[in-house]
């Protein structure tokens, strides 16, 4: 039988955005392995047409596997697949146990949370600061896996893509139209560029590049990209709560820029190498920014504030606030010419 690996992933979807580079690197170290993900429900979306993945098994600990009887049973489920090696990407001692009563023998990742009794191998944590693209891929690099490619991946499946094509002909868009796509949400406030400046830059960048504007945005964020709209006397087109996240990746890909704040969306466009401007304030491009190949700019101009800051009660929002429209309308030109 051939070598089974399990990848234990982490829980958020840029974050699983920044695992893909170590997906790939260990499908082309074990190009005939059976390789499977442990993931976050959440996420499946990211993941599910990545065709270096063999299989997604999910662990859903707020619901079905929330329970002492859950986990025994995703543990059966683990133990029955038979995989010998474990990639510890996240950093949870609850996961790296289920792996361990699992009965795979090899499991490696960081020692943190008191967990390195539970490691067969413990990397040790670097000494520097590391964007978490390499932060992953040292872990692969512990276990002699040589990366070739550092850049994100994303794959778009052909069901996505003819969601999104009958969505631009319901609201007007054609095979012609340039888009630029405004993704002005963010899983919490303080990383949120202005609704107002929003609004402005989609007017002037309609209007320079005779472009179609599209707002993109969660479900719990259609209000915020009404709002935005609405700013804009309703000259942009709102698709936010329309797609899912692989219909978000169609739409992405049909883009000719992105606007977006430090968001999963963002690393979609990066990974799908559309031209993408990453909005920065409260945490650190050097982490969680774009990564690897790609036509992007990054406009970071915090100046006063300790980063990353995960003050989720701020209300000033100066390291936001800083950028101007000015500054995004500028990188866009430089981007679209």
């Amino acid at each position: 039988m051939g070598k089974r690996i399990l990848i234990v992933n982490v829980n958020w979807i840029g974050d699983v955005i920044f695992s893909t580079p170590f997906i790939r690197a260990v499908r082309e170290a074990y190009p005939d392995a059976y390789i499977a993900c442990l993931l976050h429900p959440r996420c499946k979306d990211i993941l599910e047409s990545n065709p270096r993945l063999d299989e997604i098994i999910f662990y859903d600990e707020e619901g079905s596997h929330k329970s002492l009887v859950g986990k025994w049973r995703l543990i059966k489920q683990l133990k029955a697949r038979k995989f010998d090696t474990a990639f510890l990407l996240h950093r949870s001692f609850t996961k790296a146990l289920i792996t361990l009563l699992a009965g795979i023998k090899e499991r490696i990742g960081y020692p943190n949370k008191n967990r390195g009794w539970v490691l067969t191998k413990a990397v040790e944590e670097p000494d520097e600061e590391l964007h978490k693209v390499e932060y992953f891929l040292n872990i692969a690099k512990s276990a002699g896996i040589k990366p070739l490619n550092t850049s994100y991946e994303y794959f778009v499946d052909n069901g996505a893509r003819k969601y999104i094509s009958s969505f631009l002909k319901d609201v007007g868009v054609s095979d012609e139209d340039r888009i630029i796509l405004l993704c002005p949400g963010g899983n919490w406030g303080p990383k949120r560029w202005a609704a107002e400046k929003f609004a402005k830059l989609g007017e002037i960048l309609g209007e320079r590049f005779k472009a179609k504007i599209i707002l993109a945005a969660s479900a719990k964020d259609a209000g915020l990209a009404v709002q935005i709209n609405e700013l804009m006397g309703g000259k942009a087109i709102v698709a936010a709560g329309k797609t899912d996240l692989k219909q978000l990746g169609a739409l992405l890909e049909r883009s000719e820029l992105v606007v977006a704040n430090d968001t999963g969306p963002m690393h979609m466009a990066s990974a799908l190498g559309v031209k993408t401007i990453a909005l920065f304030g409260p945490t650190s491009p050097r982490i969680t920014g774009p990564y690897g190949t790609g036509a992007w700019r990054i406009i970071w101009k915090n100046e006063r504030c300790e980063t990353p800051c995960y003050d989720v009660t701020c209300i000033d929002n100066i390291c936001m606030d800083a950028i101007t429209v000015e500054d995004v309308v500028r990188e866009a030109e430089r981007l679209l010419g």
